[in-house]
């Protein structure tokens, strides 16, 4: 039997790279990296040049069965463009939608698209987490993008025979994490009183192995043709929770002030930074039911030894 060849877009990226190396050890499948730049994968498998700014960049798909599009243009904290979402959508929506038409012409059987729960919403009201079918509801420039871009691609199933698969994670994190995670770990570690020892929220996260583990799932599973899956850890801790678990995994003790909530968004919406304490103290749970149901998936790696590692990896840094 001929083993399925599979394009991974946004190689060189979190997610993209970690799944590539994941397909090199199972060799269940054949890795194609497609790349924009440098990349440590040459040599270990076949890499090809790819940039979602222009058709020009498309790589040749004729002898690929399976495409796993990571490749975007990520949430920003600073945005500088003075239409973010004109810009997200350029990428986002248009280059995503390009490389998929272009999957569906050259007999591309499943089209699996790295989304985000930003395109249920920005938060949750406890006892009611996101699930798959909920109705679209994406406020920022990003989870619009990834909105209009799923929407695109399940026309394009309907017009075509490729089948098209969505899953949206929340903040991933691990080895090799970067952005508000990696500042996280760096005040840990350092020791900074943090304001945060009073947070009640319920977030969840997913790991990047838990992450590539149900990418590679969908990538032949009968059931995830033309279906919509949400992916997280299985367990939803408060922001509190999940730095003392950090800390702990780091081998340090987290300082963390009780100030109260209130006291934190009154502080946050004075400076205008009503969006950083909505990430740090809102609520954002994620149900994962059906992704169980329909896959029999269930994450294989748990918080704590997610922790470990991520942990594990920044402290090897930080003695090179």
């Amino acid at each position: 039997m001929t083993v399925a060849q599979v394009l991974v877009t946004g190689a060189t990226g979190f997610v993209g790279e970690a799944l590539v190396f994941r397909l090199l050890l199972d060799k269940k499948f054949i890795p194609v990296a497609a790349v924009r730049g440098v990349t440590r994968l040459s040599g270990l498998c076949r890499v090809v040049p790819f940039n979602l700014n222009g058709s020009k960049m498309l790589p040749s798909l004729e002898d690929i069965q399976v495409v796993v599009h990571c490749a975007a243009r990520v949430h920003v904290m600073n945005e500088m463009e003075t239409d973010a979402l004109a810009e997200f959508r350029r990428i986002n929506v248009d280059g995503t939608v390009r490389l998929a038409r272009k999957a569906a012409e050259s007999g591309v059987k499943r089209f699996i698209f790295i989304s985000s729960i930003k395109v249920n919403g920005e938060s949750t009201a406890p006892g009611s987490p996101f699930k798959a079918g909920d109705h679209p509801a994406a406020v920022d420039p990003y989870g619009i993008s990834k909105q209009e871009a799923e929407d695109a691609l399940r026309q394009l199933s309907l017009d075509t025979r490729m089948e098209v698969v969505i899953i949206r994670p929340p903040l991933v994190y691990g080895p090799g994490v970067k952005a508000n995670f990696l500042s996280m770990m760096k005040w840990l570690d350092k020791g900074v009183p943090l304001p945060l020892g009073a947070i009640h929220n319920q977030r969840s996260l997913v790991a990047i192995d838990n992450l590539v583990d149900l990418a590679v799932t969908c990538i032949d599973h009968p059931a995830a043709a033309n279906n919509t899956f949400l992916v997280s850890d299985g367990e939803y801790l408060s922001t509190t929770e999940l730095l003392r678990r950090m800390a702990r995994a780091l081998g340090k003790k987290p300082r963390l002030l009780p100030v109260p909530q209130m006291m934190l968004n009154l502080a946050a919406s004075i400076m205008g930074k009503q969006s950083i304490a909505q990430r740090l103290c809102g609520s954002l749970h994620v149900d994962i039911d059906q992704t169980h149901k329909l896959l029999g998936w269930s994450p294989p790696v748990n918080i704590e030894r997610a922790l470990r590692q991520t942990a594990d990896y920044y402290r090897d840094k930080q003695t090179k």
